[in-house]
């Protein structure tokens, strides 16, 4: 839909070529490309949409080794033309009459099992490129579309990275619930914990209602509830690297006396703002000045391959009672009771976007 295009400009470093694109990307790009036949020197115009995994510095590029990974990758020849090309998109056709007679649309369909972009959050002192999954689309002049032989000219490319974005499924199923029941030494009494979600899925941003139930029989004392939301992210390309990391971590002040119960619903929001100096933490594909949101739970569909996903992200709800004998040894005798919910963190679907495309503009000026 136009309503859900924004358009951003990137220039190479003579000036000579622009990219605007907007940031919205699920099954397609579309594109057109603005091309004077008088500076291409007898050469031909290619593009390149490819879903790349990157798990080193571009200064480690430089020497040598290469930590770059191409998952996914396809190309075009846009000038001279060749083959028959689909319809036309609205937006191209607004593009191409800006364009004139130099323009020339192309359009890339993406794989629906292809990973999502993400990326894993750099320290502040870091520099150069985040490793993650990202796409770029690349424009560029050459004899042929891939010829490890051949030199292209830095200033007769342009690229950009887009995002691609899994929005969250339309049906929503019912919330988890968990329960424990724990006794203590010397007591055949039990302290009973239940927590549930009312779904399973909520949208970055939205307040999670985590619903809380007590039953202490003991003659102990529960001081206090924590929650906390933990991100596990899975490294799947290089290496077997599965690490955790909390988002966020809240207590509450809630006293349960022995022999009595409690029954309260505590809200909590995971939020990305809160978890910027973390380093490592996976975050939903970021392009430049745009802001992002914590990395979305990646759902594996049948007939996805899951070691081509990059990367494996999923959340957790821990709900943690500390429990104490209560007087003056309370502290040094208090232990845990606690469980855990599964949680899917996921972007709506835009109302008004049926599959959500891209467009990309990319012009090479005389």
């Amino acid at each position: 839909s136009p309503s859900l295009c924004r358009i951003y400009k990137k220039t190479s470093g003579n000036g000579s070529v622009r990219t605007p694109s907007n940031i919205i990307a699920v099954r397609h790009t579309d594109g057109v490309i603005k091309v004077d036949p008088a500076e291409l020197e007898g050469r031909k115009v290619w593009v390149y949409l490819a879903c790349s995994f990157r798990y080193g510095s571009d200064d480690l590029d430089l020497i040598g080794m290469n930590y770059r990974k191409d998952i996914w990758i396809q190309r075009q020849q846009i000038y001279p033309a060749v083959g028959t090309k689909p319809a036309n998109t609205p937006m191209q056709e607004a593009l191409l009459k800006k364009c004139e007679d130099q323009g020339h649309a192309f359009t890339f369909n993406i794989d629906t099992n292809l990973p999502c972009s993400v990326g894993l959050q750099p320290a502040p002192e870091d520099v150069g490129k985040a490793c993650g999954v990202d796409y770029e689309v690349k424009a560029y002049i050459a004899n042929e579309a891939d010829d490890p032989e051949e030199k292209i000219n830095k200033k007769d490319t342009c690229r950009l990275i887009i995002r691609k974005i899994q929005f969250a499924p339309g049906t929503i199923p019912a919330g988890p619930q968990a329960d424990i029941s724990k006794n203590f030494m010397m007591s055949d009494k039990l302290v009973h914990l239940e927590a549930s979600i009312e779904k399973e899925l909520y949208f970055h941003g939205d307040p999670i209602p985590v619903k809380v139930k007590i039953n202490n029989e003991t003659a102990k004392v529960v001081k206090k509830i924590k929650i906390t939301i933990d991100q596990t992210t899975e490294v799947l390309l290089y290496q077997a690297d599965k690490y955790t990391k909390t988002v966020l971590n809240e207590e509450f002040a809630e006293e349960v006396k022995g022999e009595s119960t409690l029954e309260k619903t505590f809200t909590v929001i995971p939020l990305l703002s809160n978890n910027k100096e973390k380093r490592g933490l996976a975050v939903d594909g970021r392009l430049k000045d745009e802001d992002t949101n914590l990395a979305s739970t990646t759902l594996i569909r049948p007939g996805m391959d899951k070691g081509m996903q990059g990367i494996l992200v999923a959340y957790k709800i821990k709900v943690n009672l500390l429990v104490s004998s209560g007087g003056l040894l309370g502290g040094l005798t208090a232990s845990d009771v606690g469980v855990e919910l599964p949680l899917v963190l996921m972007s709506p679907k835009p109302a008004d976007c049926e599959m959500g495309d891209s467009y990309v503009m990319i012009f090479w000026h005389a």
